[in-house]
């Protein structure tokens, strides 16, 4: 009898161990360990990140960091930096499935953009490349292997929205924008209208930079795209303002400030890009044109306008002429009407 009883408690205790390890099991595996609010979290690792590193960075979104931990070392699970998403309830086991194979992509998005500066601060807040990686980046032999120079490397880089993981490296960023840039002059039939107006795709790119800074109203791009094609191939001089302020800016007494009217001190400035003082186009790009005014170039508008001005009546849009006397009228009512705005320059 003695001995019955201790076999019966030895199996009490036997389940009750067991009934306590199954538990443990399925709490560490199955239970819900998440604690934040909201639907989900988006969850950045990034790259170097170690365990140890990572179960510090999660610590606060779970109810235990141990049993994750526990979990972790069991599956043998190794970080990868990326983004993923961890969603409210999810058991330790879906976090570390998802930490292994939904690194999810990000929307790059960039336009607007005037220079390598700006655009690399773009980018590194977007993607976890630093600003100084692209910096770096710019300066590399990749670029003039693409036929870039260190003028029209912005041309590269197509404003639109990309599909990105957020771990991409600067210089993987580069390789897929050649190839999108290598896809947009392949569509449309680009490089033929390119060819058939007798530019380049680099001559192209620097005309709508040009055009781009004229006017952000897609619908009078064409037309002053026109204009410029019309100087050109007249070998006019292109006289473009916005040329003008871009070899403004690399002067040093012009940084930090905003040129909002071109004066005559500002027409004798010696530079490459001031398109009053030398003919044809500038060396490289003002800025990043749109894809509006890209298309704009390569389908500009055929006319026998050679100015146009702001027009003061219609803010945003331009007055266009065929003569220089027509356009000295439409100049002087825009000029007018800066003086009546005190704009001085």
């Amino acid at each position: 009898m003695y001995i019955k009883r201790i076999l019966i408690l030895i199996a009490l205790i036997g389940l009750i161990f067991m009934g306590s390890f199954s538990f443990y099991v399925y709490k560490v595996m199955f239970m819900s360990n998440t604690s934040f609010e909201g639907d989900s979290i988006d969850l950045y690792i990034k790259t170097g990140t170690t365990n140890d590193q990572l179960f510090r960075q999660i610590d606060s979104y779970l109810l235990s960091i141990d049993d994750f931990s526990v979990l972790a070392q069991r599956k043998k699970y190794k970080v990868r930096p990326g983004k993923y998403i961890i969603k409210n309830g999810m058991n330790n086991n879906e976090i570390i499935n998802s930490l292994r194979s939904n690194n999810v992509t990000v929307n790059v998005t960039f336009n607007n953009v005037k220079n390598l500066n700006d655009l690399a601060g773009r980018l590194s807040t977007q993607i976890e490349a630093d600003s100084i990686s692209f910096l770096s980046s710019f300066q590399s032999d990749y670029f003039i292997g693409k036929g870039f120079d260190e003028k029209n490397i912005l041309s590269m880089y197509i404003p639109n929205s990309y599909n990105f993981f957020w771990n991409t490296s600067a210089e993987k960023f580069n390789e897929r924008m050649f190839e999108e840039y290598t896809k947009f002059w392949q569509i449309n039939n680009r490089v033929e209208k390119a060819n058939k107006i007798g530019l380049s795709k680099k001559e192209v790119m620097i005309l709508a930079s040009i055009v781009y800074e004229e006017s952000k109203q897609n619908i009078e791009l064409s037309r002053i795209a026109g204009v410029y094609m019309n100087r050109l191939n007249d070998n006019w001089k292109l006289g473009a303002d916005p040329t003008v302020k871009f070899a403004a800016y690399q002067l040093d007494q012009y940084k930090n400030t905003v040129i909002r009217r071109v004066l005559n001190k500002h027409l004798k400035i010696d530079s490459p890009y001031n398109t009053y003082k030398y003919y044809g186009l500038p060396p490289g790009i003002i800025s990043m044109p749109s894809i509006q005014a890209v298309d704009a170039v390569l389908n500009y508008e055929k006319h026998n306008y050679y100015f146009f001005a702001a027009n003061p009546n219609n803010p945003g849009y331009h007055s266009f002429a065929k003569s220089l006397a027509e356009h000295k009228r439409n100049a002087r009512k825009f000029h007018k009407y800066l003086n009546s705005k005190g704009i001085k320059k």
